[in-house]
């Protein structure tokens, strides 16, 4: 079995699939609703973060064995989130038999984030996609 890694700053999403019910009550092929500029998906993976320098290291102090020359910046995003995101900059994989999208951070519009704190509510964003 293979691992899928995720480099940089870019996230590995689970589209949502199938067809959409429209307010009005009208289901929407997947066809149609591939056409849409922003899409979402849940998700899967995520990479290390933005590369960055460290500013701790220095190649004069040879004695200090564990700094290293780059560190990363973590995401915003973290797995289990729903992300909306612009479709034009998703790349389309297949992996294993299951099709993906990497997409990078910067191209996720909103996340939503399914951690039910004291006086919120309890509704998960797959309860709410499926009422539409």
């Amino acid at each position: 079995m293979s691992t899928l890694l995720v480099v940089g700053d870019r996230v590995l999403i689970q589209p949502r699939q199938g067809e959409q019910k429209t307010d009005s009550g009208l289901l929407l092929p997947a066809t149609v609703s591939a056409q849409e500029e922003v899409k979402g998906g849940r998700i899967m993976k995520t990479g290390p973060g933005y590369l960055t320098p460290n500013p701790e290291y220095s190649e004069s102090e040879t004695w200090k064995q564990n700094e290293r020359p780059i560190r990363y910046l973590p995401l915003q995003a973290e797995v289990g989130d729903y992300a909306f995101f612009m479709r034009e900059k998703a790349t389309e994989i297949r992996f294993e038999g299951t099709d993906y999208l990497i997409v990078p951070h910067a191209a996720i519009l909103a996340l939503v984030r399914d951690t039910p704190e004291e006086g919120r509510s309890e509704t998960t964003v797959d309860e709410l996609l499926d009422d539409e």
